[in-house]
């Protein structure tokens, strides 16, 4: 299989420091792609598809990727420099910043534009004033937001783990690490993708990007620049970029020439979709006739696992279904969300006790997620599902 030789090629130029990670994991690292140059371009030949944009890089449809969600957060807090660099080093070929903007206009990395439950803003009484409460998506959040600090404010604070109960090894790592901006993230690709002489793609996603568009906040132009300045807006950068809304898409499809994707939820729907009264949702998007209506300005789907193998009332899996021809079939890339190895995420068919923090069969879960035919996979444990590759 070309996903193993790659695989296995990789692990015969990786870095030292890469090497120790699989010391102390059992990680085998992912493969360049061939051709590709130390700067991040993989070769020529990746070309879309589903031509849903002129000159657009495309899907990986030769070769399944893995993206280290929010880095390697399985291990490390999220959104860190320390996240995104473990989750290369294990071997993964992306890594995924979801972007949310300061009130200066900078793009900086959290899961979401309330960042309480990532940093330590709450220990912080030069910043007890800014606690309010905002509507994100229609839904009051009750918070500290990153769009009410500058990027200098909010370079104090210092990131904390998101899931201390199910995580706490991470823990030791809190009050560590800065929040880092677009361009550090852009910068420890590019520096990772030297020195473990393969590309390290990045794959950010705008974060409710409706929210921050009607704060006069928009997160696309700064996106935009931020490719371009890098040289990244190209297609054959190795970037590709995503989100659960639909019009920003359609927009950056006219601006950008990386490819895109379509995220979706085994629930609700687009934001913008609901925002305008168009009654579509994510299951209305996923038929084949919602996945050919995506092909025409995207390059990919990025649906939820559940989404390919459905859980049953007692939270065991069921038989996939088709998501995954029918999305090969209208042109797109399949690459879904999001692998993690901890009984609290896992199907119950694959849970090792009643210990929500425990590890369960995460080896077995990821053979079978892969075993669908999907084109790659998000993963909170890198290591594991580039294992299971194999």
């Amino acid at each position: 299989m070309a996903f193993v030789s790659r695989f296995r090629k990789r692990l015969g130029v990786a870095a030292l420091g890469a090497l120790a990670v699989l010391a102390t994991t059992g990680a085998v690292p992912a493969g360049a792609q061939s051709g590709a140059s130390p700067s991040g371009a993989p070769s020529s030949d990746a070309t879309s598809p589903s031509g849903a944009a002129q000159g657009h890089g495309g899907p990986h449809a030769d070769e399944r990727i893995v993206v280290g969600h929010r880095g390697a957060s399985g291990y490390r807090p999220e959104h860190t420099l320390a996240s995104y660099e473990l989750a290369a080093r294990m071997g993964a070929d992306y890594i995924e910043p979801d972007l949310v903007t300061t009130s200066d206009g900078v793009l900086v990395a959290r899961h979401e534009p309330e960042i309480g439950g990532t940093t330590d803003v709450a220990d912080r009484p030069e910043f007890a004033d800014r606690k309010t409460t905002k509507l994100v998506d229609g839904d009051p959040v009750t918070g500290w937001f990153a769009e009410d600090f500058t990027l200098a404010e909010l370079k104090t604070l210092r990131a904390k783990e998101r899931l201390p109960e199910i995580r706490p090894n991470n823990t030791i790592y809190d009050g560590r690490f800065e929040i880092p901006t677009l361009q550090e993230v852009i910068d420890l690709s590019e520096r990772l993708s030297r020195e473990l002489h393969r590309p390290v793609g990045i794959y950010p996603e705008t974060k409710h990007p409706t929210y921050f568009q009607e704060q006069g906040l928009a997160l696309e132009p700064e996106l935009v620049e931020a490719l371009n300045r890098n040289h990244l807006n190209r297609p054959n950068a190795k970037v590709q970029v995503q989100s659960f809304e639909v019009g920003n898409l359609k927009e950056l499809n006219e601006q950008v020439r990386v490819p895109l994707v379509q995220l979706t939820s085994t629930s609700g729907a687009p934001y913008d979709f609901v925002k305008s009264g168009d009654p579509r949702t994510y299951e209305d998007m996923t038929t084949p006739e919602g996945l050919r209506e995506i092909a025409t300005y995207a390059d990919g789907l990025g649906p939820s696992i559940g989404q390919i193998v459905p859980l049953d009332s007692d939270g065991n899996t069921t038989e996939p279904t088709s998501l995954v021809d029918d999305s090969h079939a209208a042109g797109l890339s399949i690459v879904p969300w999001t692998f993690r190895a901890e009984n609290e995420f896992l199907p119950a068919d694959y849970d090792s006790s009643d210990d929500a923090a425990e590890w369960g069969d995460a080896l077995g879960w990821a053979k079978a997620v892969w075993a669908t035919g999907v084109d790659g996979m998000f993963a909170d444990h890198p290591d594991i599902v580039i294992e299971a590759a194999e």
